[in-house]
């Protein structure tokens, strides 16, 4: 089976989905992962610098290709700058998206939530409802949102942006593996109790384990299936 995670960030992808991840590979999927940013170019003052290639930009997307080597995904970037997805052309976005979903040609899709605080989030979600709409033959089966700890629980306290999870994974097995994993993103890991913290993460797996009545899980908002 072909799975495909599209985040906003380096990093997304790993707080989200990591267990899940290196789930569906221990069980002979495919996985792959595309980037839509380098997750770095807001942080320059200078807005012209948007796009360069700093330390910290190469930093972050080396992150990123270590990751993939170690869990065993496929990497994929979009050439998108870091919290301006809001001002690109909808379209071009979609397109950015169906090139990397035609070449693979996922049956499960995993997108970022759609009320997270960060806009990149939000746009990434939009994006991808448009490229993955169930027309024609080869759309995904199963689409489903994840969370992104430090983003989805500070969004908009209301029935329809608040994140209501209803697909629970067992990463019991897999936990220490995605700690690992995010070790090599530790420039962006804070100090507890923020709660992109390693021991902020841990706790997050144990609460959404407990509502599964499993040690550990990831949880996920289920947006579309179809059983064929």
């Amino acid at each position: 089976m072909n799975v495909l995670v599209v985040g906003a960030h380096p990093d997304d992808e790993l707080l989200g989905v990591g267990g899940t991840i290196i789930k569906h590979i221990k069980n002979g999927d495919k996985v792959s992962v595309l980037l839509l940013t380098d997750g770095h170019t807001s942080r320059f003052r200078d807005p012209s610098r948007a796009g360069e290639h700093s330390p910290e930009v190469v930093a972050r997307v080396e992150s990123a290709e270590k990751a993939a080597k170690l869990l065993g995904f496929d990497l994929h970037f979009a050439p998108f700058f870091d919290q301006r997805l809001d001002i690109v052309p909808h379209i071009e976005l979609v397109h950015a998206i169906e090139k990397v979903a035609n070449e693979i040609n996922p049956q499960i899709v995993y997108c970022h939530h759609k009320g997270d605080v960060n806009t990149d989030h939000q746009t990434t979600f939009s994006a991808c409802m448009t490229s993955f709409r169930s027309v024609g033959k080869d759309y995904p089966v199963r689409f489903l949102t994840y969370e992104t700890v430090s983003s989805t629980e500070w969004g908009v306290p209301s029935g329809e942006a608040y994140f209501m999870p209803n697909v629970f994974v067992d990463i019991t097995e897999q936990l220490d593996k995605k700690m690992e994993a995010l070790k090599l993103y530790d420039q962006e890991m804070r100090e507890f109790p923020h709660p992109r913290s390693y021991e902020g993460i841990k706790i997050s797996a144990q609460r959404w384990g407990s509502v599964a009545s499993v040690h550990a899980a990831e949880a996920f908002m289920l947006i579309r299936e179809v059983i064929k």
